[in-house]
């Protein structure tokens, strides 16, 4: 029952996250999930695994393309919610075509959560919340 209901939350992170994206010009939409939550505490690494999954999982899922940022966004929302500091990155890199690209993933005390794995080859240009860079 606990997945199912973190499945449900996921889901509905990810729709917010997806219409903040398209509709709230970026500085707004990536600061959206930046804000502090509730008393920072730490969570066990089993409940940590349990959202990021749930954010995966409903990811494939919904009937749009759920992209980095927007996986970023619904996680750093619902681990802020439950008191984690959890920082966003936003970086850029190129493919092995040599075209740009952008690329968003999140970590909390150090570990890649969503999207870390992609995230090699990608030079962090900004993070969020911003005090974590000296902003």
């Amino acid at each position: 029952m606990p997945n199912q209901r973190l499945l449900v939350e996921a889901v509905a992170a990810l729709a917010a996250a997806a219409a903040v994206v398209r509709f709230l010009p970026f500085r707004h939409a990536i600061r959206s999930a930046a804000r502090r939550g509730s008393t920072a505490r730490q969570i066990g690494s089993a409940e940590l695994r349990r959202i990021c999954w749930s954010v995966e999982r409903a990811g494939e899922v919904v009937p749009w393309r759920a992209v980095c940022l927007q996986q970023s966004l619904a996680a750093q929302w619902m681990l802020r919610r439950r008191g984690v500091d959890a920082l966003l990155h936003y970086g850029v890199g190129k493919k092995a075509d040599g075209e740009l690209a952008a690329h968003a993933w999140l970590t909390a005390d150090g570990e890649g959560l969503i999207g870390a794995d992609a995230a090699r080859g990608f030079r962090t240009v900004a993070t969020y919340p911003e005090e974590a860079m000296g902003r």
